[in-house]
């Protein structure tokens, strides 16, 4: 006698839809669209940005590790924006800029870039011993 319920298939089917119909979920931006990129990514290409432009007028900057810290480490009076350290026998000169006390500081992406620039320039100036202005011409002028 035939059934009347067709064999089931020996392996199971991709699922094409999720359980309640509407098809699978994917990312809400693809990943060439700003709104991809996170704050701390957006914060590091700014820094980034930074740290290209002034590389173009002092080359020293290249053997200099900068850093994108969420928050500084010690508790101060006052919370910075950056620290410079300088070289060691083993390492690098380092420089590290606080993201979380920059944004908070700022309303928007331009004030942000003009901010995180101008901090780099006070870092970089205090490294190597020179006036921020002696650094960028155009520091304070924006």
């Amino acid at each position: 006698m035939d059934s009347p319920v067709p064999p089931r298939p020996a392996e199971p089917r991709p699922r094409r839809r999720d359980r309640h119909g509407r098809g699978m979920r994917g990312p809400v931006a693809p990943p060439q669209v700003p709104l991809a990129a996170s704050r701390a990514e957006t914060f590091r290409d700014l820094v980034q940005d930074s740290v290209e432009r002034l590389e173009r007028r002092w080359p020293q900057l290249s053997d200099v590790d900068f850093l994108v810290l969420e928050v500084p480490g010690s508790p101060h009076e006052s919370v910075p924006l950056g620290s410079a350290v300088p070289a060691a026998k083993d390492q690098p000169a380092r420089i590290m800029i606080y993201r979380r006390p920059v944004e908070i500081r700022t309303k928007n992406r331009d004030e942000r870039a003009l901010l995180v620039h101008e901090v780099v320039v006070e870092q970089v100036a205090e490294l190597l011993g020179l006036a921020p202005e002696s650094v960028d011409p155009r520091y304070g002028q924006d």
